[in-house]
């Protein structure tokens, strides 16, 4: 395993009362990777992602970004759990993008992505404004900075829902299945916007039912079933030539 990896996961578990969901998960993403995670409904894959920022806490094994512990700091051979406090410190480098918007209904777009900033961060309400409008204009929607979400349409609100994520400048983006709950016409400008910030070199990990966005943006991909890599390679390899029974079933349903 290299050192600089941005995210490295060794032998993670993570259970939910007695069912075991994911079953010691061993991976590590590279810096301006762009990793994709595939795999059949409750195959672990939200999970492992929502364990990188801690929102889940993992039972065993070890989450690290960017070289630290995730949720934990080591002393001797014991894992201390971090405070709340710390936690969110270390969570405002990672951005998370989920599939239901979660966008604040009474706030304007421009406000939903300056809040955190202002704050989280502290920054001033010019910086913020200021970036704020960057990155509504980098997502295609400078025209819609005093619109509420009631006004927006699904893919106009995730795209909101990705600038307000990169207001914090993170250094981890990650996306769990950020087009499913979209109109099949709206999906494309959300995966453009993806694929620009690929194209800059942001590290991401993405659960995606995108093959086409996986196969043509993805550097690395792994197929998940019952909490376990199944099989991982790069996305074309396995998308055209997978070399496990469980990959070639799941895929032969969804290609």
């Amino acid at each position: 395993m290299s050192a600089n990896a941005m995210v490295k996961a060794e032998g993670v578990h993570k259970s939910f009362g007695p069912v075991e969901v994911l079953k010691g998960i061993d991976l590590e993403v590279a810096p301006r990777e762009v990793f994709c995670l595939i795999g059949p409904s409750g195959s672990g894959k939200s999970t492992f992602l929502r364990c990188i920022n801690h929102l889940e806490k993992v039972n065993a094994g070890r989450l690290y970004v960017d070289g630290e512990l995730v949720g934990y700091r080591q002393k001797g051979d014991k894992l201390y759990e971090l405070k709340d406090s710390e936690v969110a410190v270390k969570r405002r480098d990672i951005g998370m993008v989920f599939q239901r918007f979660n966008l604040f209904p009474h706030m304007t777009a421009i406000a939903n992505i300056v809040e955190a900033p202002i704050q989280v961060k502290r920054e001033s309400k010019a910086v913020a404004l200021a970036r704020a409008e960057q990155l509504l204009d980098r997502v295609g929607l400078a025209d819609k900075a005093d619109s509420y979400p009631s006004q927006l349409s699904g893919g106009q609100q995730q795209r909101v829902a990705i600038a307000r994520a990169l207001a914090m400048e993170p250094k981890l983006m990650l996306f769990d299945e950020p087009t499913s709950a979209l109109d099949p016409e709206l999906v494309g400008d959300v995966l453009d916007v993806m694929r620009g910030l690929a194209e800059d070199g942001m590290t991401m990990v993405v659960v995606t039912h995108e093959m086409g966005f996986a196969r043509e943006v993805g550097d690395a991909l792994v197929f998940m079933d019952d909490g376990v890599v199944v099989e991982s390679g790069h996305p074309r390899d396995v998308l055209t030539n997978p070399q496990h029974d469980r990959t070639k079933s799941f895929l032969s349903k969804v290609l």
